[in-house]
């Protein structure tokens, strides 16, 4: 059965051999649909935009695309700003895939399907008396695109949110449903628990909940040198959740503070600077910005007035919220994002030298990029995990430090109405470089943009091992794409790629702002009957736009 929601035809090759494959199983799909991320950095059209209900729906997928010779791309709400996402082929979306499927309360162990958002999953949980551990800033994303994207929150007391993962469900492109673990299938939990989509449809998941909690938090103005003077006196460790949001042309920086907590809920203050007058009075001023950059350093204090309330230092504001939502933060607007994971212990290092940078000391900085006319946005964000204590499975890919704390410094640039700011080259490039020398390595799921295949592969020791996996369970690429042989498949395969594996074929300046995405089947055609395996540079996405 297929249901065709927008109206428009399919390739009848298509619609022929599903009607072959389990016809009585429904088949969901938009002709139609734009995909773009939540920062509208890139946009992709692709051929069919697929919603399953059922495991059996998404093994009918898996066979369907097989059979019709389609690359298979999962996504959730798109919340990496890069195009690890995009595709011009078969793109397969879990919201309708999102139930519950049980709580035990005597162990708190949850299990659900891995379609469902995390806001969903929180407002289930807080109806059993249950939470997350831990969360990032944002509620928007699925629960197995945070795993599989290696997403942190910030805290020493706690890791990647996957590490709450006690076992997981994926279903291979050869149509088996898999059940992983630390004790069975451990390879395959280890690569999968940071998949970045490679490796399958991540069908299931099964994780420790926490009895749900309030947390009292406060923030606070300081001087940068401040920050820096308490690093290593209990900065991190003082609260069980900590974060920074560092102003650097200012030199100061707002300290958020948290624990667990019984008091009564007692909201945050606000003004009218902070609610909707401040919120569009700040796009426009940084829109202003894209063409008068220099007003950047000024902006500074507008942002400490409208975002924090704060005039001087020592101001402080606190509230108490439930944890699930105050863990949580306003991300503003369309927006780059590029962090990167270094270890603690090099946080001032890292600090000093980039102020010293955006400041045109270049020499004390030792950043061997010119600053001349960059100017930057407000503010950079500082947030710590540790991951050293886990005691269970170390992902194949987390990019946190295996030997102590993490530190992640989030270089964010907004885009105010979907408009690129003219610094973003150069800064990410003196960013980049300063967080290699320091060890670093970039979060998967943001805007890098210097780091070389090369790189990444001296930067994670079990990459070969992940790759291995991943060679098994999907060998002829149904779940590869350009970003993943850009970034990390090896070229060492010959001439002729996977034979599902999609290359970008062109990128486009969109009329909205940001990239059009268009991609092509790669591998050498061959002919079946009735089958659709032509390549597919989706002429149809130029009429989308």
């Amino acid at each position: 059965m297929i249901d065709l929601n927008d109206g428009y035809s399919m390739d009848p090759s298509v619609e022929w051999q599903s009607s072959q494959i389990d016809p009585d199983v429904p088949f969901y799909a938009s002709s139609r649909h734009c995909h773009q991320t939540w920062s509208k950095t890139y946009h992709s059209f692709p051929e069919l935009y697929i919603q399953p209900r059922t495991t059996r729906e998404i093994r009918k997928i898996i066979a369907l695309a097989q059979r019709c010779r389609r690359r298979l791309v999962i996504v959730g709400c798109g919340h990496s700003p890069s195009d690890l996402t995009c595709t011009s082929a078969w793109m397969v979306n879990l919201d309708h895939y999102n139930h519950i499927l049980n709580i035990d309360k005597s162990s708190n162990r949850v299990t659900l399907q891995a379609g469902i958002r995390l806001y969903e999953l929180i407002a289930r949980l807080k109806e059993n008396g249950l939470a997350m551990p831990n969360l990032g800033s944002i509620d928007n994303q699925s629960v197995a695109g945070a795993f599989a994207t290696a997403t942190h929150g910030s805290s020493t007391r706690h890791g990647l949110l996957s590490q709450s993962v006690l076992s997981l469900k994926i279903m291979l492109a050869d149509g088996r449903e898999l059940r992983c673990a630390p004790d069975e299938h451990a390879d395959l939990f280890a690569a999968a628990l940071v998949s970045l989509g490679a490796l399958g449809i991540i069908t299931e998941v099964a994780f420790q909940a926490v009895p749900a909690f309030k947390i009292q938090w406060s923030q606070s103005l300081h001087p940068l040198e401040d920050i820096v003077g308490d690093w290593e006196k209990g900065l991190w460790t003082q609260t069980e959740f900590t974060r920074i949001w560092w102003l650097p042309y200012k030199k100061k920086a707002v300290k958020w503070m948290a624990d667990k907590t019984e008091m009564d809920i007692r909201l945050p203050p606000s003004n009218r600077w902070t609610g909707a007058l401040g919120f569009h009075t700040y796009h426009t001023l940084l829109y202003i910005s894209t063409w008068f950059p220099k007003i950047l350093p000024a902006l500074e204090s507008f942002v400490l007035r409208v975002q924090y309330g704060f005039r001087h230092d020592g101001a402080h504001t606190m509230a108490v919220q439930e944890g699930q939502s105050g863990l949580l933060m306003n991300c503003l607007y369309s927006q780059f994002v590029n962090e990167w994971a270094i270890p603690l212990e090099k946080g001032p290092e890292a600090l000093s030298r980039l102020s010293s940078w955006l400041h045109g000391d270049q020499e004390t900085s030792k950043i061997p990029y010119d600053l001349d006319g960059i100017y930057v946005h407000a503010p950079i964000e500082v947030r710590v995990t540790d991951t050293s204590t886990n005691p269970g499975t170390r992902p194949y890919l987390d990019n946190t430090v295996p030997s102590g704390p993490t530190l992640y410094l989030n270089a964010t640039l907004y885009r105010p109405y979907n408009t690129d700011p003219p610094c973003r080259k150069r800064y990410y490039e003196a960013f980049e470089w300063l967080m290699k020398e320091l060890g670093g390595r970039p979060h998967w799921a943001k805007n890098f943009t210097t780091v070389t295949k090369e790189e990444f592969h001296s930067m994670y020791p079990r990459m070969r091992d992940w790759l291995r996996v991943r060679s098994e369970v999907d060998p002829e690429g149904l779940f590869v794409g350009d970003w993943h042989r850009r970034l990390i498949l090896p070229n060492d395969q010959g001439a002729v790629p996977l034979r599902y594996e999609e290359k970008v074929s062109k990128v486009e300046p969109a009329k909205t702002g940001g990239l059009n995405w268009f991609g092509q089947l790669l591998a050498v055609q061959s002919s079946s009957s009735h089958s659709s395996e032509e390549s597919f540079d989706m002429i149809h996405g130029s009429e989308a736009r």
